[in-house]
This record gives C-alpha cells, structure tokens and sequence, in this order.
C-alpha cells in the first residue's frame, strides 16, 4: 500500500469526514511527519512548518506540482479541520504572520508512528477513547491564548498575534486620548475579518463598501466633531501612503464628515522603517509612546482633510 492511501485509511481511522481524505489531505499529514515514500512510519516527527514547507515537501518527495497560490486550498479544506479535529495545532501567531506554522499534536504523531505495527489498533483505540477531551484541550489551548479588547464598552477576543495587539492598543490607547468618546464603527480581527462593522452606521455616514474594498483597519467615528477616524495598524506593511488615501477616498466620496488618517506603529523602529513612505497631511501614533502623535504637514496638529 503507497503511503498516501496508508494515510488515507488513517484518516478514515479517526473519523474525519471523506473530504478530509483527499489527496492534498493526505500530503498535508505526510508532509507534517516529514515521512516519504520510502520512510519508516516510526520516523515520523512533528516539526513546526508553514504551509509553503508543506507545499514544497509535497512536490519533492512525492513527485507533485502545486504552486504557491494553491496555499488557501491546503489550508481551508485539510489544516482547518485537521486543527479542529486535534490532529494539528498552530504556533499561535497571526495568520497573516509570516511566521504562522503548523504541527501534528503529539497524540497524532504517536498514532502515525504506530501505523505499521501490531500495537496500532491499541494505540487508535486509545486515541479515540481520549478524542473528545483532546478536541477541547486543544481548542481550551487556543483559546487561552486570545487576547480580551473592550470595543464600544462590550467585551470581545483578538486573535493572537502582533498585528492585533496593535489594533488593541489603537482602541484602548489611542482612542481615549485621541479621539475621546468616539464609537468603534469598524474593526477587523486577522481571523474573524469583520468583528466590528456597524453597518447602519456606515451607510449614514455615506460609506459605500463592495466586497472589493479593503477596510481600514480601525474605523473611529466622534460624533461631538463629526470627525472619523482612519487608522491603519502597521507591523510589517500597509501605512497610509498616497495610494492608500485616494482608495479610501473613492470608497468615501459621499461622506460628508470631517476625515482624519493616522497610521499606527508599535515602535520607533517600524515607524522608522515606513517614515518616507507616509503621506503628507496624515497623522502617526506610535504605542511605545501612546501620550504623543506625530503631524505631518498641515497648519493644525490634528482635524480633517
């Protein structure tokens, strides 16, 4: 039997559903095992790697061609539902990190490195008698690591990572210095992209939003000024540059409130990184000194365009 269709079996083995068997399912557990065609199942180990590994281990081990834009297609049909399942756990970071890894939780990789032997129908059984509290620990594990943002005086989680630690800081930093008493209208979380999005409230202010514009990151609307906010959360790219204000100008050219772009930096040294690149007349926050902005240009430290 090739080692795609043991693995296969295996995942018939522990329950996941037949679109879970798939041939890029099957690589995807090979992969994250580091097991060839030729390999032992008892080598099988449980390294971090990102989806570009798996890709990569796929087309030299087993003699494929998947490209780099086929990472959503392994990532949405086998490593989402392997990690629900408790076959495969993430390092925590921000999807969009470039530093987000997969492994096989230690309880699968002991399954896997049985496969071949005589003690696999105890070990599987052993797995699955433990299934649903592995599900919740592992999912408990996840949630732990969420991070509690307090959003228009309700409570809500971040997913981990440093883009939303930013965003976090945007909403209980800045916002109360800044823009004092002004309502959340629209945030993004790097998993759940629209946590906040006050719909009505857009469309009065005179938003028009198709599913091809991209948000701000944070949407910040004072009522007492008529002022709102557009903040973008940079940690490795997206500042407002020229390009960003002309989008987010045709996406707003029937608003009538006053509008204010800032970019927001975690530190000095991204900021620094970014700093030619930022559009005049804009505005930049930077968290390690949340009391301070930096205005660029302009005849007034802060207000619309």
């Amino acid at each position: 039997m090739s080692k795609k269709n043991e693995v296969k079996k295996f995942l018939q083995d522990v329950g996941m559903p037949e679109k879970q068997q798939s041939d890029v399912c099957c690589f995807v557990i090979l992969a994250l095992a580091n097991i060839g065609k030729g390999d032992s199942w008892s080598k099988a180990s449980n390294y971090w790697m990102k989806i570009h590994d798996i890709i990569q281990f796929t087309n030299e081990y087993y003699e494929k061609d998947y490209k780099e834009n086929s990472r959503e297609t392994f990532r949405k049909s086998a490593l989402h539902h392997f990690r629900t399942a408790a076959l495969v756990e993430d390092n925590g970071k921000a999807t969009n990190s470039p530093n987000f890894m997969y492994r096989l939780t230690k309880e699968a990789v002991n399954l896997l490195r049985n496969l071949d032997t005589i003690e696999y129908d105890v070990c599987l059984n052993d797995f699955l008698e433990h299934y649903e509290s592995l599900v919740e620990i592992y999912s408990s594990k996840k949630k732990l690591k969420k991070m509690p943002v307090k959003i228009n005086g309700d409570e809500y989680e971040f997913s981990p990572g440093e883009h939303n630690e930013l965003q976090k800081a945007i909403l209980e930093e800045f916002a109360p210095r800044f823009a004092p008493d002004s309502e959340c209208i629209y945030v993004g979380d790097t998993i759940k992209k629209d946590m906040v999005k006050n719909l009505n409230k857009l469309k009065k202010l005179g938003f028009e939003i198709t599913l091809h514009d991209k948000m701000p990151d944070v949407v910040l609307y004072r009522k007492d000024k008529n002022w709102i906010y557009f903040v973008e959360a940079v940690t490795s790219a997206g500042p407002i540059d020229a390009k960003r204000i002309i989008e987010i100008e045709q996406m707003t050219k029937e608003v009538i409130a006053g509008k204010i772009y800032v970019t927001a930096f975690g530190d000095f040294r991204t900021y620094k990184k970014f700093s030619e690149d930022l559009a005049w007349e804009t505005e930049v926050w930077i968290a390690e000194n949340p009391d301070h902005m930096i205005h660029l240009n302009g005849d007034r430290f802060m207000g619309p365009r």
